[in-house]
């Protein structure tokens, strides 16, 4: 044999299992059809937030979480229904949601600090929900940043199956492309497949796939974790749920191009079962990246709730469908509109004091404070006056932002960005001035201020997150800003049903002997953990879960 276990994607969750199988003496092959600069897969490029409960950083907040809290959230939001029998799509999925739970209750945040992730005190409030305490959100903040961001989370991991191969115990395969795994005597016995020209491009950017050779290996074990289908157009497409109507005509992209679903389908040509295909995470506030760091990298806003959302006719949304509060309920709304569904895009607009204060951006190169470590700077532009240096540069350089000091000149600016003008700056004055006269008291009707209102009633966003309530016509906030949305493809929420070790199951519900799974290739674990919603600060937790529990279970494993 090659190794004790194979391990298929060089991700967080492929690296998580790596480090447990290195502190048991396994011996790893780890195949990455990527070169060694993107060790840490997509995980590296993420904002980095953990969902934690009842954490020291809650509670220096303020913030009273509970597991019970925690959990009546997370039923509320994955609304489970797919129910039929031991081996249905979403048995394994309650299971590993109730499991994931009380890991973040519990044991998480220390076993993150063991291996060296240090969190900051920003706790932030995401997916703030759909207004009913049992339906979807989190109703109290859960997100933790960790210093460094995304690069926070996964460095120490990929510093350990470094140190692993230091030892003898990893060996990297990179720029290695698997296409089948090998079965015999009833069970996957490794992995073939063609190895790739080598590549040098930089981390995350789109290399070639020249084939200059094949490969098989063996080993007593194989674990899939090589992601989802967020950088797969077309399998996105194709697996488009009928609830959130049809795909749009334009969507770009929020992964990097090796984010390509293939080892999905792989495992199931080896009698893994794939269940809730048609679960998907995508966002709907996304803006074509001015500086991209590969072809095609696009970013998602980060809002608190101020800002005004209105669709393409420019009526403003519907509560609950606000900035922060409910990602997929706010795309089924706008793909299944009947007089909006045709076009891709919705828009924001709001002010430079909101600006400043409210907007943030995905992705740790678009966070570099955070991501350096570099405390001054934090207090400069999340706490100080202005906008932060990346969200600054979106507005001086992004194809999405316009700037007007008057409603006049920022529609007409809007419409310039379309293929027809489909803005009415009267109707847009009408309800943009019906929503400042509610600011004069701090209470409202107005579902959007009250959602200001109870924001800044949290210390965190109050602090520096959300901006005091102010008009938005008033010239002392300005100038205005408007910023054209699409829609981002993003998150893999159904995939490889896999049981609480992440063992792969197949079509009788049984494991299928020497596979595992684990990450978004598993619907972050069981295949579908977060069900319909993710309340997120979820996937790379999903992640870290997961491939922990492959590599506990393998390393108990008599292989």
């Amino acid at each position: 044999m090659d190794a004790d276990v194979i391990v298929v994607g060089a991700g967080l969750a492929g690296l998580v299992a790596t480090t447990e199988l290195v502190a048991a003496g396994r011996k790893v092959l780890v195949i990455d059809q990527e070169n060694e600069a993107n060790l840490g897969g997509q995980a590296w490029w993420s904002f980095g937030g953990i969902f934690l409960v009842d954490s020291p950083e809650q509670r220096r907040m303020g913030v009273k979480d509970s597991l019970d809290l925690a959990w009546q959230d997370w039923q509320g939001s994955a609304q489970w229904d797919r129910f039929a029998g031991e081996s249905d799509e979403d048995h394994w999925a309650k299971q590993w949601g109730r499991a994931y739970v009380e890991f973040a209750a519990s044991i998480k945040r220390d076993y993150l600090l063991s291996r060296g992730v240090k969190f900051t005190p920003l706790v932030g409030w995401a997916e703030r929900g759909d207004g009913r305490a049992l339906g979807h959100g989190n109703s109290v903040p859960r997100f933790h940043v960790p210093w460094g961001t995304g690069t926070g989370i996964a460095e120490p991991f990929v510093q350990a199956a470094r140190e692993g191969a230091a030892k003898g115990l990893v060996t990297f395969a990179h720029r290695h492309r698997v296409d089948e795994l090998v079965r015999g005597g009833g069970a996957v016995t490794g992995v073939r497949g063609r190895v790739l020209a080598p590549d040098a491009s930089a981390r995350g950017v789109a290399s070639n796939r020249d084939e200059v050779g094949d490969f098989e290996f063996t080993a007593s074990a194989v674990v899939v974790s090589s992601g989802g289908i967020g950088g797969n157009h077309d399998l996105v497409r194709k697996h488009w749920p009928d609830h959130l109507g049809t795909p749009p005509k334009h969507m770009i992209t929020g992964v990097p191009a090796y984010v390509d679903g293939r080892m999905i389908d792989i495992t199931a040509a080896a009698g893994g079962r794939l269940v809730n295909r048609d679960r998907m995470w995508h966002y709907v506030e996304g803006i074509h990246n001015w500086n991209p760091v590969w072809p095609g990298h696009a970013i998602r806003i980060l809002s608190a709730p101020s800002p005004m959302w209105f669709d393409a006719l420019g009526r403003q949304l519907p509560a609950p469908y606000l900035p922060s509060y409910d990602t997929l309920g706010t795309l089924r709304y706008l793909r299944t509109t009947p007089d909006i569904e045709q076009y891709d895009h919705s828009w924001f607009v709001l002010t430079s004091t909101m600006l400043a204060k409210e907007f943030a951006l995905s992705g740790s190169e678009q966070n570099l404070d955070l991501t350096d470590h570099d405390v001054k700077a934090v207090l400069r532009s999340r706490i100080g006056k202005g906008a932060p240096r990346e969200v600054q540069a979106f507005v001086d350089h992004g194809e999405d932002f316009v700037v007007a000091d008057t409603l006049l000149d920022l529609v007409a600016k809007m419409n310039a960005l379309t293929d027809e003008p489909l803005l009415d700056v009267d109707l847009m004055r009408r309800q943009i001035e019906a929503r400042d006269r509610e600011i004069a008291n701090a209470y409202s009707k107005d579902f959007a201020v009250n959602a200001i209102h109870n924001a800044r009633r949290y210390r965190g966003d109050r602090i520096g997150r959300v901006s005091a309530p102010h008009r938005m016509l008033d010239s002392k906030h300005g100038p205005l800003i408007g910023v054209r949305l699409n829609v981002l493809t993003r998150k893999t929420l159904g995939g490889i049903q896999t049981d609480l070790e992440s063992r792969v199951l197949g079509a009788d519900g049984a494991p299928v002997e020497g596979l595992y799974a684990a990450g978004e290739a598993a619907g972050f674990g069981g295949g579908g953990v977060h069900g319909k919603n993710a309340l997120e600060g979820t996937f790379l937790g999903g992640c870290i879960f997961s491939g922990r529990a492959a590599g506990l279970s393998l390393a108990k494993a008599a292989l």
